[in-house]
């Protein structure tokens, strides 16, 4: 019988076997590495965090409803809250659902949009009208143990855990530390008695628009714009004489004798008003809200190089104007009784302009700025509580555009700052527990004081009711954030609100236009 021999083992084939071999386990020891590195990245160094809800709106999102006005087609978007869909906390439902509780209103020309009503079905009401689907709330970086070495600033978006309830996190902006007195007037943060004004970074993302003229309604005659049919808000004052109709509204034109002043000023009764509204809260409250009177107004103008070009804007009954003078000036003005009166001027090189220029004027933290390209003129109105006169805010600001020569005008908007409130957005009888006018709120060693940027619906250090929750039976003081509370600073927002293309999908398209740095300020 032939003995069968079995063939050799090719040397080439074992030495393949045993690098594949050695390539897998070097590629699982490689991954446990980069795993455990993570790990320790995340445990010490930086986190994702989802935004669950909209306190910090519209800075951070929660939960949303991602709308357009379907007359004007401006982008807003308007806060999802599960309980009133008796799902649990920080619910966001794969379906998508009806809006409810209130018509959301668009911050631009004041559509309320309809939102359907209610039918009784076999004997049960169920909601009627168009479904919507819930984008996720904003994914955020946040840098940890940052605060292990040095003080948060002040402005700084600052995760730390609730001290009401430390198992969970809270995130809102830093507002005052330890020593400090804080105090909330007419919406503005004042710190030792001085208003604490915010870094340009912090106040260009705190802006809130309420008119926006790029954004023309296509069907006017509706009801529904405030309760009214839509109509232009400028209006000519007196005998002025601008053309509001130009490139079917979008554009502002003049044609005038040079030292002819023609001013349109924005009608409150048309158009959106100067209260503290947010166009992602529930608008039933609307009427409640305080009137804020930190303003700006912003267009892009073509030069004459023998015109002028300026807007006003008044608080507390007092006027200020920002105007430029082509032949190369820019001027601050306050108005008093008809008076104009010179704060500050400022030559500029206006020879070389030969297309549209962004014009800014705000009065915001007690500071007047004027902008106009590159150049910017700053005049300081003072620190102090009384330094600008008897505060009267039950008065409605005013804003106007005024001009002479042959100018036209586009991309014409008026903007409010952020408005910080002393009572609860749906009754004025139900203060803040602190901060208020009169009663400023010290800080102690390791206290912290934060505030949510939607200030009518944030639970934060003026709210606190109870004291803060510590080891051992300790207990933090009311209305404060401890120092070891504190988690991190966020300062990325990475994934804005992913949606899903199509019904039953994940959300995986972000909004690539929410994808931006988070700025905060110093002390």
């Amino acid at each position: 019988m032939k003995e069968e021999k079995l063939p050799l083992q090719n040397p080439k084939n074992q030495k393949r076997r045993s690098t594949t071999v050695e390539g897998i386990f070097s590629t699982l020891e490689w991954l446990i590495i980069a795993f455990a590195l993570t790990l320790v990245f995340i445990v010490f160094e930086m986190q994702a965090y989802t935004i669950p809800t909209g306190s910090m709106a519209d800075t951070l999102k929660g939960a949303h409803f991602r709308l357009r006005c379907p007359q004007c087609g401006y982008r807003y978007d308007y806060d999802f809250l599960p309980q009133y869909y008796k799902m649990p906390r920080n619910t966001t439902p794969r379906e998508d659902v009806h809006i409810r509780l209130s018509e959301p209103r668009c911050p631009s020309c004041g559509y309320c949009l309809p939102v359907g009503g209610k039918m009784s079905v076999g004997g049960y009401y169920v909601q009627t009208g168009e479904k919507r689907q819930v984008t996720k709330g904003d994914r955020i970086f946040v840098l940890k143990c940052i605060y292990q070495f040095t003080d948060p600033r002040r402005w700084d978006v600052v995760v730390f855990r609730n001290p009401l309830n430390p198992r969970e996190n809270y995130i809102k902006r830093m507002i005052a530390g330890p020593g400090e007195m804080v105090e909330i007037i007419d919406g503005d943060v004042y710190i030792d008695g001085k208003i604490a004004r915010k870094p340009a970074r912090v106040q260009e993302e705190l802006w809130m628009c309420v008119y926006d003229n790029d954004y023309r309604p296509v069907n006017p005659e509706t009801k529904r714009f405030n309760g009214h049919v839509w109509r232009q808000p400028f209006r000519n004052f007196r005998d002025s004489g601008w053309n509001l109709e130009e490139s079917n509204g979008t554009v502002f034109s003049l044609d005038s004798p040079t030292g002819q002043i023609n001013t349109i000023i924005y009608n409150t009764n048309v158009g959106n008003d100067f209260r503290a509204i947010y166009a992602y809260d529930n608008s039933r409250y609307y009427r409640n809200m305080p009137i804020c009177s930190d303003l700006m107004v912003r267009f892009y103008v073509e030069p004459d190089s023998t015109g002028i070009v300026g807007a006003g804007l008044s608080k507390y009954g007092i006027g200020y104007t920002g105007w430029i003078d082509f032949s190369g000036e820019m001027v601050l003005e306050k108005v008093i009784d008809q008076e104009h009166l010179e704060l500050k001027r400022l030559r500029i090189n206006t020879v070389d302009i030969d297309e549209p220029v962004e014009f800014r004027f705000a009065n915001v933290d007690r500071q007047l700025i004027l902008e106009f390209g590159d150049e910017k003129l700053r005049y300081d109105l003072g620190l102090g509580r009384g330094d600008v006169g008897q505060r009267r805010t039950d008065i409605m600001p005013e804003a106007a555009i005024f001009g002479t020569g042959k100018l036209a005008l586009s991309r014409i908007g008026i903007f409010r700052d952020i408005h910080y409130m002393t009572y609860s957005a749906d009754s004025k009888e139900r203060e803040i527990l602190r901060a208020r006018e009169g009663e400023s709120f010290g800080l102690g060693k390791d206290e912290f004081f934060v505030l949510g940027d939607n200030s009518p619906h944030s639970l934060d250090c003026r709210w606190w009711d109870k004291p803060g929750t510590g080891n051992n039976g300790r207990e933090y003081r009311q209305g404060t954030v401890p120092r070891d509370y504190l988690v991190g600073k966020a300062f990325f927002i990475y994934w804005p609100g992913p949606t899903r293309p199509f019904a039953k999908w994940p959300r995986i398209i972000p909004y690539i236009g929410g994808i931006k740095v988070i700025h905060g300020g110093d002390y």
